[in-house]
């Protein structure tokens, strides 16, 4: 490198790292990665995409910045209530204090009374049999296919697990509960066919060899026109004729029947139906962190709780006391979505609408993450260019809206009413980014 060579003006590695705002950065980011932001801007100087003069102030700029993590909160404003790519369920102001409490040292698992070791997790599930009086126990592992793993390997062993034909369902990123099941070393004995299923083909499956009769709700899809199946009363029945046990996997987390979801099925009414076990996600319906319930007899969750799956499969503290603050605490956002006032939700999308110009549409949000398909919850958006939608994800606060039929949607379903002004400023930025003059949407 010459004299002359610019690249001999880049900041030096240890006077960057000696700068006081760096120094100070060091109590929230730890010092590989300071100095790997450090090297990454050096490094564009080096290749000449900025000026070695810049290089301090973009080090800075990049520092101050960073998170340690690179979550990002976003705005969902698509309709959906439960989305998946967005973690599903927010938590409740209740269960978000319970985290910081969780974050330390906590008694999760001894009683401070006596000072020996107690039963792990049990305000949470406590809490489960307060808000779900019809289960006799509950235990929490860390998300419903573990829940549905535990008790196909506890029940049915290596036995048969019987299960119709038109349940055997795929869920989210490709796994099949099929081979799920398969791989706790249970057998499955299919019965019915894909649209119909009578009690006389789960009856003519019964054998020696069968470990458990499984029902399972098809929570993302809906066969309709010419079919039928078999309930959770009538399987009882041949369940205790047989001796055998009866789970039903309800995976939505609904605890008991909600007036707006007639259709979707609850753990209280499939436990009063017969159901030895019910499980279900946590992260779902029920509106709290990522966990696996099992509902059911005591001396079935028992069986469960001693199996050393069990211990390989527990939900950690944090998810506990998040459960735990949300049944017992405040409605939720996912209710209060579900639950969203029309003439409140259109007063609020009228008043965005005004704010940015644009007109409102009617639009159905959804439940999502598997619950209550194909049922519309009727609403209103926000419609824009479809061109500010990257712009909107992209910007800050990130906005995440629906893209349909060349628009941009935005539904407030989802978002908070003190997030509405934050929302029209992340909207006014994007359509002034695309050059689309306020106004020209029409209403």
């Amino acid at each position: 490198m010459g004299q002359d060579d610019p690249r001999r003006l880049i900041p030096r590695t240890d006077r960057l790292l000696a700068h006081a705002e760096l120094r100070h950065a060091r109590g929230r980011l730890g010092d590989d990665v300071i100095r790997s932001i450090v090297r990454g801007i050096q490094d564009q100087a080096r290749s000449g995409q900025l000026a070695p003069e810049d290089v301090e102030a973009e080090v800075l700029a990049a520092v101050s910045s960073r998170a340690a993590t690179s979550l990002r909160p976003v705005l969902n404003a698509t309709g959906v209530i439960v989305h998946t790519n967005l973690g599903r369920a927010p938590l409740s102001e209740s269960a978000r204090r319970a985290l910081l409490t969780a974050a330390g040292y906590v008694d999760v698992e001894i009683d401070l009374t006596s000072g020996t070791r107690a039963r792990r997790g049990a305000g949470a599930r406590q809490a489960l049999m307060r808000a779900c009086p019809a289960a006799e126990d509950a235990l929490v592992v860390n998300n419903g296919a573990a829940a549905l793993l535990l008790a196909t390997t506890v029940l049915a062993g290596t036995g048969e697990v019987v299960i119709s034909r038109g349940e055997l369902v795929e869920i989210g990123a490709g796994f099949r509960l099929p081979e799920l099941i398969e791989s706790t070393g249970a057998r499955l004995r299919e019965v019915g066919t894909t649209n119909r299923t009578h009690l006389h083909d789960y009856e003519s499956a019964m054998g020696e060899q069968t470990g458990c009769l499984l029902k399972v709700h098809p929570s993302n899809f809906r066969i309709t026109g010419f079919s039928s199946g078999v309930g959770i009363s009538q399987l009882r029945s041949l369940a205790d004729e047989h001796r055998v046990p009866l789970a039903v996997d309800l995976g939505s987390g609904l605890l008991a029947p909600d007036p707006v979801l007639p259709d979707e099925p609850d753990v209280a009414s499939a436990l009063m139906s017969g159901a030895d076990v019910v499980i279900a996600s946590g992260d779902k319906l029920l509106g709290g962190p990522q966990a696996g319930l099992l509902l059911g007899r005591a001396e079935v969750i028992a069986r469960l709780a001693r199996h050393p799956m069990a211990r390989a499969l527990r939900a950690d503290k944090l998810a506990l006391a998040a459960l735990e603050a949300t049944v017992s605490g405040e409605a939720p956002p996912v209710t209060a979505a579900l639950h969203a006032d029309p003439v409140r939700l259109r007063e609020r999308t009228e008043a965005l609408a005004e704010a940015v110009s644009f007109a409102i549409v009617e639009h159905d949000g959804r439940v999502g993450g598997g619950g209550a398909p194909g049922v519309p919850l009727p609403g209103w958006a926000v419609r824009l260019p479809e061109g500010a939608a990257r712009l909107l994800r992209n910007g800050d606060p990130a906005v995440l809206p629906r893209v349909h039929g060349g628009a941009c949607l935005l539904d407030l379903r989802c978002i908070p009413e003190d997030d509405d002004e934050r929302l029209a400023d992340a909207v006014r930025a994007a359509l002034a980014r695309i050059g689309e003059p306020f106004g020209t949407g029409g209403s």
